[in-house]
């Protein structure tokens, strides 16, 4: 399974890192996308990361949002700057059958996690 975590209430301007760990299986050789629901919204894509760490945010976020990973940890982070209330929403992940970003064989997804920006 895959289990987010890092998400928090913060205040405009802050940062978070939010985290994507797999378990019962390696993240090693697989593309992870990040992806995020805002109150009210259709689910949007925020980030593909190939296995070796190559692709990254999308241009909506790629100014403020960052993207790594620690394969041997089996781990996927999304270090988020400069957030504003409109990054507010659940944060999810999921992992595809390959390697390669865009990942258009997601099999594994994540329950989310929560973050909510407000003054």
């Amino acid at each position: 399974r895959l289990v987010e975590s890092g998400g928090d209430s913060v205040q405009p301007g802050g940062s978070l890192t939010l985290s994507c760990q797999s378990s019962g299986f390696s993240l090693r050789a697989r593309a992870v996308m990040w992806f995020r629901q805002r109150p009210g919204k259709d689910l949007e894509v925020i980030a593909c990361v190939t296995s070796n760490g190559n692709g990254g945010p999308e241009d909506s976020v790629k100014d403020r949002f960052t993207t790594s990973r620690d394969n041997p940890d089996n781990t996927v982070y999304l270090h988020m700057n400069n957030l504003t209330p409109e990054d507010t929403g659940n944060y999810s992940c999921a992992v595809d059958r390959t390697w390669a970003c865009p990942a258009a064989s997601l099999e594994i997804w994540g329950q989310g996690t929560l973050v909510t920006v407000s003054s």
